[in-house]
């Protein structure tokens, strides 16, 4: 259920940090939050008015970040990256600027992961952007064969070191 079990660095954080537009920026998914190492720098710059939509599969974690973030900006949903076309209607949202993504794809089946990546880009639209960061180069085929455009940056300083793709 863990994409690591070491939490994310502040380098690797920093990196996707850096890549979002804050000031322009009014909705993050982020899939797979585990204890929220990477949620709490997202929950930290976001803008007063912004959302943070947490997806997460495991109960503990859900109950666990429910905790932790009491922040009116944050909503913790217990489910699965899949359904997040719905979760956002859900949420009254009907689109997301970022979706980030850390979920080991690599232990998914191919069609759930191909469902995941189609409905990220289908709620980031044409302007939004999936960040994904993975420590296998795995799911790099099927992150081309969904997105007209994908950048690849390495992070050697995380344990173990971490590949991000910003999708367009």
């Amino acid at each position: 259920m863990l994409g690591s079990v070491f939490p994310s660095s502040r380098f690797l954080i920093q990196r996707i940090l850096d890549r979002i537009e804050w000031t322009a920026t009014r909705v993050i998914v982020e899939y797979g939050p585990g204890v929220g190492n990477v949620s709490h720098e997202l929950l930290h710059r976001l803008r007063p008015d912004g959302r943070l939509i947490l997806i997460e599969m495991n109960m503990e974690f859900v109950s666990l970040l429910r905790k932790r973030f009491s922040d009116q900006r944050v909503t913790v949903v217990h489910g699965s990256a899949a359904d997040v076309r719905s979760i956002l209607e859900e949420c009254g949202v009907d689109r997301a600027d970022y979706v980030i993504s850390g979920i080991p794809y690599s232990t998914i089946p191919v069609e759930l992961r191909r469902r995941i990546l189609r409905e990220s880009r289908a709620v980031v639209g044409e302007r939004g952007e999936v960040i994904v960061y993975q420590f296998m180069r795995t799911i790099l085929p099927q992150l081309r064969s969904c997105f007209g455009q994908v950048v690849e940056e390495f992070e050697p300083l995380n344990i173990p070191p971490a590949r991000l793709w910003y999708c367009k």
